[in-house]
This record gives structure tokens, sequence and C-alpha cells, in this order.
């Protein structure tokens, strides 16, 4: 996508990045629609997800206030008229090759690790626990930010100290478990339970300060308090549909096949939800 006054720089799965002659310490960031699972790009995208994207992330930065953020000085630079809903201007920073993942309950991949070894990203957890079950306490699991087309490696602290140095990496977890304190009790105010969360932090100007998204359904798992304590741990505010139907009617083999109306529509319905819950908006 062309954008007068920004130079395309590089594309993720969800966002795009722009550079400006004009503003060499800033980026502009996009969120787009597009959606994936299983490391490749579905079609059709999910409508509006750009911007429910982009909404949920700046309402977490402004709940999250003495935490050092990316987003530049409002109105310093004007956001392009064709991507205002869905984008932000944001600092360029020196980012950190670690995903700073935090999980208070045992889901998802921590789950089938848990099983063969009792423990997650090295950190061991007491025996007994099912799928979905809260954990004693938070627990810091972070992974190596692999370069394109490689995948996330799971590390333990000790290795994230080998990459960035011991300093930066306890503040890195101190950091982590602090924001994923706050955001769940926010959460957990609103009838919302935040199972487990992805942050990642960059330096500006010596300090460790919040970048990319935060808090999104695209980066945490959350999940309705009374449905949870229902018994079903299964019904989180994000693609999960969009994955079990693949599941169910994709043998993972060759491309993807294209998403149904129906399934498109409860994505976005299930994203729709977790920020009116949340925000009240």
């Amino acid at each position: 996508m062309e954008i007068p006054g920004w130079t395309h720089t590089y594309s993720g799965k969800v966002r795009d990045l722009y550079a400006s002659d004009a503003h060499p310490d800033r980026v502009l960031m996009v969120a787009s629609d597009r959606v994936s699972a299983f490391d490749h790009l579905l079609e059709p995208p999910i409508p509006g997800k750009g911007e429910l994207l982009t909404q949920l992330s700046l309402w977490w930065f402004d709940q999250l206030d003495g935490i050092p953020n990316h987003l530049a000085a409002p109105g310093a630079v004007a956001l392009p008229a064709d991507v205002a809903g869905r984008s932000m201007v944001v600092k360029s920073l020196d980012m950190f090759p670690i995903e700073c993942v935090v999980r208070g309950y045992l889901s998802g991949s921590g789950w089938v690790e848990y099983q063969q070894s009792q423990s997650v990203c090295g950190v061991p957890l007491p025996a007994g626990l099912r799928d979905g079950d809260q954990l004693p306490e938070p627990i810091y699991t972070p992974a190596w930010k692999a370069p394109m087309g490689q995948h996330d490696e799971n590390i333990t602290f000790d290795r994230t100290v080998e990459l960035v140095g011991a300093g930066v990496a306890s503040r890195l977890r101190e950091l982590s478990l602090e924001v994923f304190s706050r955001a769940s009790a926010i959460a957990e105010s609103r009838g919302v339970i935040l199972a487990d969360t992805k942050f990642e932090f960059g330096n500006d100007d010596d300090t460790i300060t919040l970048a990319d998204e935060v808090l999104t359904s695209d980066s945490s798992r959350y999940w309705d308090a009374a449905v949870y304590a229902s018994g079903d741990r299964t019904a989180s505010f994000d693609k999960q549909i969009v994955r079990n139907w693949l599941l169910a009617n994709w043998d993972r083999s060759g491309e993807p096949p294209v998403l149904p109306a129906d399934i498109v529509e409860r994505t976005a319905a299930r994203y729709r939800e977790l920020i009116e819950r949340l925000t009240g908006a």
C-alpha cells in the first residue's frame, strides 16, 4: 500500500511499517486486516481487524501510566487520513530480540511442554496441573525472535542474559510481570481473564520502552471469566474460531482453504466483543 510521504520498509504477519525522510526518528505502524494460522496467511481477511487491534493497543497504553511506551507525542506527526483508524506514529527504537511472554494460566504450547517435562521454558511447575489451570503465580517464559521465515524459539532466562545482558534481561522480566499483573487486574474487574500474553520492548535512549502492539487479541489469550468458571476453557477472544475450523477442514498440507463467511464474521465479532468488554466502548 502506498502512503504519501511515507516509504514502506517492512511487513509482518499483520503490521506494515513505513519510514519518512521528514521524520527520521519516527515510524508509521499500520495494522492490516490480515489473519494467519499455522504459518499461513489466510483469505479472506477479517474486516475491521486492524482498527480493532489499534484501538485496543492505544487503550491499554493509556491504562499503563508510568510504563514508557513507543507512542510519539500526540499531534507531532499527523496520521495519514487513509489509515488513521488503524495506525500509530511511534518512536524508532532499537528493538530487543526477545518476545517477553508471561503466563498466568497453563495453556497452548505451555500445556504441551508441561505434559512432557512438568515445566515451561525451564520453569518447574507443580505436578497434576490440567490444561487451562491457573498457575500458582504468573511465570515469565521468554522466546527468541527468529529472523524472518524462521520460527521463534522458547528460551530460558539464562539464554536471554546471553542475548541482551544481565541488567536488560532482569528489567525485561520485571517490566513484563508488572504489566501483566496490572492488566490482569483491570481485565478481571471487567469479567475477563488474561491467561497469557507477549510483550516486545526496545531501547529509547537507554530507557527500556514497551513497543509494538500490547495486550491485543492477537498477542494475548483472553477468556470470559463466567464461561471459564462453567468449565469451558476453549472460548477465547481471538482467532481460535479460525484455528478450530481449519483443524476440522484442512489436513495442513498445501494451501489452506478459503474461510467461510460465517467463520470470518464470528471471528470479527469476538474481536469486537473483547474491546466492548474491556473498554466499555
